[in-house]
């Protein structure tokens, strides 16, 4: 799944789908993969699924990320968080 993450927002919150990516409002900063780690978190929150099953597989140091998350189709995930489809 593709996220764009935006770091040192004012609140931790999934904004909504950017095309294909999820954007996520993380509190944290963007240094030592302290966003990263709010990003796992908060997916696998949303997902209902436990902060072990969500990690990011590209881009750590982007804005734009890859997350895999374990036990989950792509359309599991999708469905989940209700992105429309298309």
């Amino acid at each position: 799944m593709r996220v764009k993450v935006v770091p040192g927002a004012s609140r931790d919150a999934l904004a909504g789908w950017l095309g294909d990516a999820l954007k996520i409002r993380v509190r944290a900063p963007a240094e030592r993969g302290k966003a990263n780690a709010a990003v796992e978190k908060i997916v696998a929150e949303a997902l209902g699924v436990p902060s072990t099953c969500a990690r990011i597989v590209g881009g750590k140091t982007s804005a734009r990320k890859t997350l895999d998350v374990a036990g989950l189709s792509q359309a599991d995930v999708y469905q989940r968080l209700s992105k429309p489809p298309g």
